[in-house]
């Protein structure tokens, strides 16, 4: 199978920090963009837009927090709520949610394992994560040849 072509934007949506994380064209290789501070939403909502802007990508995909069971609590409504608000101040870029289960903690591993100090990786750890987001869903579309996860309705 292969995947769309086009450019794709991830984001890791955490209380404190919004990672973001980018892909070639070519849907190969999945790059840390950067970390978006989380506390103000409007004002995070309004960095992502310039950073969508900017990419040009043909999707945005948002990293959905659930337990290992797999439903939903309270960090994934949030992210849901998020993630429309985004969908609508990005259309018509399409949003769509991923499973993202685990990835803070993997991005979390990697960093430690490369020698990056905690206090240095609090900074990169959301990025990290968000390329974990992004490299699962382009693997999910390659393995599937369908688009990952589910789409984001926008409400106007």
């Amino acid at each position: 199978m292969s995947v769309r072509r086009g450019r794709r934007i991830s984001v890791d949506v955490g209380d404190a920090r919004i990672g973001v994380a980018s892909c070639d064209p070519d849907g190969v290789l999945a790059t840390p963009v950067e970390t978006v501070p989380g506390r103000d939403i409007p004002a995070a909502h309004k960095r992502l837009v310039a950073v969508i802007e900017e990419y040009e990508p043909i999707e945005v995909v948002v990293g959905l927090p659930r337990s290992l069971s797999g439903r939903e609590g309270p960090a994934a409504a949030k992210v849901r709520t998020f993630a429309k608000e985004l969908a609508r101040r990005v259309a018509p870029v399409p949003v769509r949610l991923v499973d993202e289960r685990m990835t803070t903690v993997t991005a979390a591993q990697g960093l430690r394992a490369s020698g990056v100090s905690a206090k240095k990786g609090r900074s990169v750890v959301d990025q990290a994560a968000a390329v974990i987001i992004l490299q699962n869903a382009l693997e999910t579309e390659r393995v599937s040849g369908h688009p990952p996860g589910e789409p984001v309705e926008v409400v106007i």
